[in-house]
């Protein structure tokens, strides 16, 4: 009989290096980025539409969110100066670079229309700023699933595809649930569809994530990855149900909307702790390998899972 086999790696050191971001600052900028760029978006259709609640509502919330992620994201970094850093050169190959172009303006933009929302002072610069603030909010919910993907973490870049629809779908249920909950109902449509919508993309998403892609979707089941998805899809498809059966009351909008809110951090931070746990074992970068290997040896395509 043969022993199984166990893989190692030379001197017992990883194969791939743990990224060296903090928890929990960097997950809470990828929720925060994600929820201020949606809510952006809401906050243009809600001026568009003749819903100043919802409009106010939505720019605060992005004004908010903005700053804080780029709180969480400067002291992740250890000093400010180095996000200053990233401003000096752009290079359209490199997610971060384009990251940092996308995160500066939306940032400037959302935090300036939220302070003139609070002060009343220039309608139409609040417009403005609400504009250019919508049209960064996509990418900006977007491109840090585009980073990730974009490392050697086994888990990560194996889901290359899914991603980024996934931090987006998840930031739309997001900002859609926080402005549901501090709006009146009678103007909370747009955040009621954004947030059933999100979250309808993101359990699908997470679905395929998590069972698709042979056994580097395994850290995404076990450990504290796993713990933290398996309660962030209880918290996301109770808030996506609980929107479309009491959405239109408001302890149902509230509840609804903190479901959402809860569920998408915690997708923040699973898939967070899977990348990290993928690159901690070795198993989760040679197997792939070795596959990949051997179809190319035997003639086949290699596996586009892996």
């Amino acid at each position: 009989m043969v022993d199984d086999v166990e893989f190692t790696s030379y001197y017992g050191r990883q194969i791939v290096k743990s990224p060296v971001w903090k928890t929990p600052d960097v997950p809470l900028y990828l929720f925060l980025g994600g929820a201020a760029g949606s809510s952006s978006i809401l906050g243009a259709i809600a001026d568009v539409t003749g819903r100043p609640a919802l409009t106010r509502v939505a720019r605060l919330t992005a004004g908010g969110g903005s700053i804080l992620s780029v709180v969480f994201l400067v002291h992740d970094l250890g000093r400010p100066e180095r996000f200053l850093h990233m401003l000096r050169v752009i290079k359209p190959t490199s997610p971060l670079s384009v990251g940092s172009y996308i995160l500066a303006p939306f940032s400037a933009a959302a935090g300036a229309t939220a302070a003139v929302e609070l002060l009343g002072w220039f309608p139409r610069l609040k417009r403005f700023g609400g504009a250019v603030a919508g049209i960064f909010g996509g990418p900006l919910a977007t491109y840090t699933g585009v980073l990730l993907a974009n490392t050697a973490v086994p888990s990560w870049h194996a889901v290359h595809k899914e991603l980024p629809f996934v931090f987006a779908s998840s930031g739309m249920a997001a900002g859609g649930g926080v402005t549901m909950a501090f709006t009146p109902v009678a103007e909370a449509g747009p955040s009621r569809k954004m947030a059933v919508t999100g979250a309808a993309i993101e359990l699908g998403l997470m679905h395929r994530v998590e069972h698709e892609h042979g056994i580097v979707s395994e850290p995404y089941r076990i450990g504290k990855a796993g713990k933290f998805l398996n309660a962030a899809r209880t918290c996301t498809a109770a808030g996506a149900g609980l929107t479309v059966l009491a959405g239109r009351t408001r302890l149902g909008a509230i509840a609804s909307g903190t479901l959402l809110a809860a569920g998408s951090l915690l997708t923040r931070f699973g898939v967070f702790e899977a990348g990290l746990a993928s690159a901690k074992d070795p198993k989760y970068t040679v197997i792939p390998q070795r596959e990949r290997l051997a179809a190319r040896q035997n003639g086949h395509a290699p596996s586009v899972t892996h």
